[in-house]
Formats: structure tokens, sequence, C-alpha cells
């Protein structure tokens, strides 16, 4: 397939997801999406209770070998059966979402830059930098409203193991990227010039394809 593979990070609440589905609409049926959270590993064997102590913006928390290997089934042409997470059970959903691989791949997450092996995979590499207060009120936003979480338990999360994370392991993650974006997906300017780019090199893929076909 020769896909193209942009990586999306950013701190929590930063923009990076809203980002990383505009450029899909953009580009349109050459370009596949997932998610790092996806990712989050399946603690079946610790109750309710454990999981909801678990550190989740810590680099342990992913089942990196597993993102690593559909990552690479993607780029290589083939198609993932994608896992999906349940925020409330703190457990993978038995639902899986089948993904095909496509022209464009794209990967959004708050710890991607944070890992080497993940970094070699990825053509093209995307910070979302947005300020902390944003971030948190945006993530109390989602968290309270479409994750059931209550107030007080995502201040604590915030102040125990998220902004600890975000500076030990995001912000520094930053100096790997090669286009850092204000704002994200609410970043207009940013955006055109990011799509165009990525429009421009996924017609010189398919071109290439064709040639070589022909």
């Amino acid at each position: 397939m020769n896909s193209l593979v942009i990586g999306i990070c950013g701190g929590t609440g930063s923009g990076k997801t809203t980002l990383a589905q505009r450029i899909v609409e953009s580009v349109g049926e050459d370009a596949a999406l997932i998610g790092m959270d996806s990712y989050y590993k399946n603690n079946t064997n610790l109750t309710f209770e454990e999981r909801c102590r678990i550190n989740y913006d810590h680099p342990d928390a992913f089942d990196t070998d597993l993102l690593l290997k559909d990552l690479r089934t993607l780029k290589s042409g083939g198609s993932i059966e994608c896992p999906t997470y349940d925020y409330a059970r703190h457990l993978r959903s038995e639902k899986t979402i089948r993904v095909e691989s496509r022209h464009l791949i794209i990967i959004e997450g708050i710890l991607l830059f944070a890992n080497p092996d993940i970094v070699k995979e990825l053509d093209v590499k995307i910070f979302v930098d947005t300020d902390a207060d944003v971030r948190i009120l945006r993530r109390i936003m989602r968290d309270v409203n479409e994750r059931g979480r209550s107030l007080e338990s995502v201040i604590t999360q915030y102040l125990e193991t998220v902004k600890p994370m975000h500076d030990s392991f995001i912000e520094p993650s930053k100096r790997v990227a090669d286009i850092i974006v204000p704002e994200g997906g609410f970043n207009h300017v940013a955006f055109d010039v990011i799509c165009s780019m990525l429009k421009k090199k996924v017609q010189e893929r398919k071109e290439k394809k064709d040639n070589e076909t022909v």
C-alpha cells in the first residue's frame, strides 16, 4: 500500500482528536484513523477498584505491542480489528472496529512520541500545543459529560497523574515533532496548510502506485 503515516500527539484536551478527525473528513476515503486510547491494556485480572487506581497517563498503561502490530499491518496493506475501550469500566469492550488500510493512516494519542518504536513508524509527526488551563477545562467537560466521571474524580486524577505525566513524558516529547500546531483542530490556518500538504503527498503515492502497476 505504501501508506503515509501521520502521528498526532498532544496533552489531554489539546485538540489533537479534533485535528485528526478534521483531516480525515477533508482527505476522505483515502484516510484511516486509529486512536492510541483504544489500546489501553485490558486488565481483566484486576478488580474495578484496582483498575481505577491505574495511572492511565503513563506509557505502561498501553498495550504497545498490539498497537505496533496493528499499525504495521495497516502500513503493509492489511486490515485490523481495532479494539474499543469502555472508560466507565476501565476495560476493553467486546466490540471491535474493522479498519482497512488507506493511503493515509493517522494515529493520535497523548503518548505517541514518548515511545521510540512508535516514532520510527511515523512519516510526519504533529504536536498539538495548547495552554494547560484550556486543556483541563476541556477534559472536565469531556469526562463528566461523556465518560460518566464526577467533577471531583476528574480534578483528583488531573492533579495526581495527568499533570505530572504530561510534564514528564508529553511535554518533552514535542522535541521530536516535525510540526507544532497551537490549538489543534481549532487552528484553521494550520489545518489548511497541513491538509494541502497531506493531500499532495497522498496523490503522489497514488500516482506512484499506478505507474508501478502499468
